[in-house]
C-alpha cells in the first residue's frame, strides 16, 4: 500500500505542534532527565581533586553511606519530621476546611490568612520562628515563663521544626480539602439529616469517606515533600547547634557533602538512597489506596 501524503495544511499543523512541544521537551531533557542519569552515574564515582573529573569506584559510596551512622540517623530524622508534619498538617487542615466551607461571615478573609504562610519567603518564615524560639528573648519562653532550648535541645528541636512545617503547609492542604468538599453532593447530607444523623456522624460517615481521594492525594504528596525537606533545618537550626545531628534531614546531609565539601559522588549516593526509600513508600501507599480510598 502506498503511504498517503500529508496535505500542506496537515504539515503546517504538525510543524506548529512540534514548535509548541519542543521547548517543553528540551526543558524536561535538560532540567530533569539529564540530571537524573548524571546523578545515578556520579553515585558510582569519586569526585576528582578540586572537583575535576570522576573516578569510578563502584558501590564504595553506597557502602560508606550505609556504614556511616550519620546517614541512617538523618534518614530517621526525616521520617520523624514527616510523622509530625503529615498527620497534624492533614487533620488540622481538614477541620479548618470543614468550618471554612460553610457560608459564614468573613470566610474569604480567614481562608486568605491561613493560606498566607504558603506565599511567604522561607527565609522570612525562618527569621520569625527563630525569634519566637529564641531561648532568652523568644515569645514562647516569655509567655510560658520557661527556658526551653527550642532549637538547641536535641530532644525538642525536631518537634520545633515539625511545628513550623505544620504551620507552613496547613493553608495549602486546607485549600485542597475545600475544593474536595465542594465536590460532595449536598443530597447525602440532606438524607443524613432526615435520618437524624448529627454533624459528627455526618463528618465521619459522609465527609471522610467521600473526601478520601483528596485526602490520599494530599497525604501522598506531603509524605514526599516531608521526606525531601531541607530549608527548615538549614535556616532554623544553627550549624554550631548541638541539636543539628538529631534534626538534620537526609537532604541536608546531601547538601553538606555535595556542595559544602564538594564530594558530589558521595552526595549523589545519599540522594539515590532517599529516592529508593521514597519509591518503596510510594509503592506501599499505592497498594493501600485500593483499600482506603472510596471513589463515589
Amino acid at each position: 500500500m502506498k503511504k498517503s501524503k500529508m496535505s500542506a495544511a496537515a504539515k503546517n499543523e504538525a510543524i506548529w505542534a512540534w514548535a509548541f512541544i519542543l521547548p517543553t521537551m528540551l526543558g524536561l531533557i535538560v532540567l530533569n532527565f539529564y540530571p537524573v542519569f548524571n546523578t545515578v552515574y556520579q553515585s558510582f564515582c569519586k569526585t576528582g581533586d578540586f572537583g575535576k573529573g570522576n573516578t569510578f569506584v563502584g558501590l564504595a559510596n553506597y557502602q560508606k553511606a550505609f556504614a556511616t551512622p550519620e546517614t541512617l540517623q538523618s534518614l530517621w530524622n526525616t521520617v520523624k519530621y514527616a510523622l509530625v508534619e503529615v498527620p497534624f498538617g492533614v487533620i488540622i487542615a481538614l477541620v479548618l476546611a470543614v468550618f471554612l466551607n460553610k457560608k459564614l461571615k468573613g470566610t474569604s478573609a480567614y481562608r486568605t490568612i491561613f493560606f498566607l504562610p504558603m506565599v511567604c519567603a522561607p527565609a522570612a518564615v525562618a527569621m520569625v520562628w527563630k525569634w519566637l524560639y529564641n531561648q532568652q528573648f523568644g515569645l514562647f519562653n516569655n509567655l510560658l515563663h520557661t527556658n526551653i532550648g527550642w532549637t538547641s535541645d536535641p530532644k525538642v528541636a525536631w518537634i520545633s521544626v515539625g511545628i513550623i512545617g505544620v504551620w507552613s503547609i496547613i493553608g495549602y492542604n486546607m485549600v485542597l480539602f475545600i475544593s474536595g468538599l465542594q465536590e460532595i453532593p449536598f443530597d447525602y447530607y440532606e438524607a443524613a439529616m432526615i435520618d437524624g444523623a448529627t454533624g459528627i456522624r455526618q463528618f465521619f460517615h459522609i465527609t471522610v469517606p467521600l473526601l478520601s481521594p483528596t485526602t490520599f492525594f494530599i497525604v501522598q504528596t506531603r509524605v514526599i515533600g516531608a521526606l525531601t525537606v531541607f530549608d527548615l533545618m538549614f535556616m532554623v537550626i544553627d550549624k554550631t547547634s548541638g541539636a543539628l545531628p538529631n534534626v538534620q534531614s537526609i537532604v541536608y546531609v546531601f547538601y553538606k557533602y555535595a556542595f559544602d565539601q564538594g564530594n558530589k559522588g558521595y552526595g549523589a549516593a545519599i540522594v539515590m538512597i532517599l529516592v529508593a526509600f521514597i519509591m518503596v513508600i510510594t509503592v506501599i501507599m499505592q497498594r493501600a489506596e485500593k483499600k482506603l480510598v472510596f471513589y463515589n
